[in-house]
């Protein structure tokens, strides 16, 4: 059995500021690369407990998880972002300090693939957000992301729901202040430094337009970027939340053949 922990990130307790860590099971070799989880759910629910199972799946292919949440009540995604990267931080020193090499892959979907892609792409502090973490900044060797918020603007045929959660977690008006919207775009933070992507894109997916992502994916090649793009037949926005379904388990076989090739 792999061991599991969770990590508070404040004294006292706060909230939604608290990841889960699994180490690898021990009958198996360890994989080089870890996986940082950041679950969605529109950035006002969901939890990091989300991706337990399909953390005890990667444990059992020799890799070490963590899934953090974030403050689900916060002001706004750019506390989220300093929630996100504060508990990714406290994962990368844990790595270090048990003596292993500290190369981690974030994955995220929806919301979480906001935050993720963020994470990831823009270095610490270039959203606007608070630095909330000490020690140096660890850039992630890749971003696994599904369902990805590209655009943080609104676009043609954009659900009005959609554009009222992602205002509701800008903070202010769209009106009031497109410029913070701009911050919040991932479009804004793509260029040659990024580390590769790996867009998951279901085929019914309802929600951010998978076409955003492909464009980005084929700018990243032109670079000579090793970002890949897949679509997965017959799923859902936000599908890869277990391992039973044909597409789930080839996203996840998908992810674990990336990751070792990263090794």
């Amino acid at each position: 059995m792999s061991e599991f922990r969770s990590f508070y990130l404040d004294d006292p307790l706060q909230t939604g500021r608290v990841f889960d860590l699994f180490t690898a099971a021990p009958d198996v070799p360890e994989q080089q690369v870890a996986v940082f989880f950041i679950h969605g759910g529109g950035w006002r629910n969901g939890s990091r407990q989300k991706f337990h199972s399909i953390m005890e799946a990667f444990g059992k292919r020799g890799f070490i998880t963590a899934s953090t949440d974030y403050r689900l009540y916060a002001r706004d995604a750019f506390e989220q972002l300093s929630d996100v990267r504060a508990a990714y931080s406290s994962f990368a020193t844990w790595i270090r300090n048990s003596g292993r090499q500290v190369k981690i892959a974030v994955f995220g979907e929806s919301a979480g693939a906001h935050l993720a892609s963020l994470l990831v792409c823009a270095a610490p502090g270039a959203c606007g957000e608070k630095n909330d973490f000490s020690d140096p900044w660890v850039k992630p060797v890749m971003g696994i992301l599904q369902a990805t918020p590209v655009d943080f603007l609104p676009w043609d045929g954009m659900m009005p729901q959609t554009w009222s959660i992602m205002q509701n977690i800008a903070g202010v008006p769209y009106d009031q202040a497109p410029e913070v919207y701009g911050r919040l775009s991932l479009k804004n933070y793509i260029s040659p430094a990024n580390p590769p992507l790996f867009f998951m894109e279901a085929e019914l997916e309802n929600m951010f337009l998978s076409e955003h992502t492909a464009k980005i994916a084929e700018l990243h090649r032109q670079w000579g970027i090793n970002t890949r793009w897949k679509c997965y037949e017959k799923m859902e926005h936000g599908f890869f939340y277990e391992l039973k379904r044909r597409a789930q388990l080839e996203a996840f076989e998908d992810i674990c053949t990336i990751l070792q090739q990263l090794d």
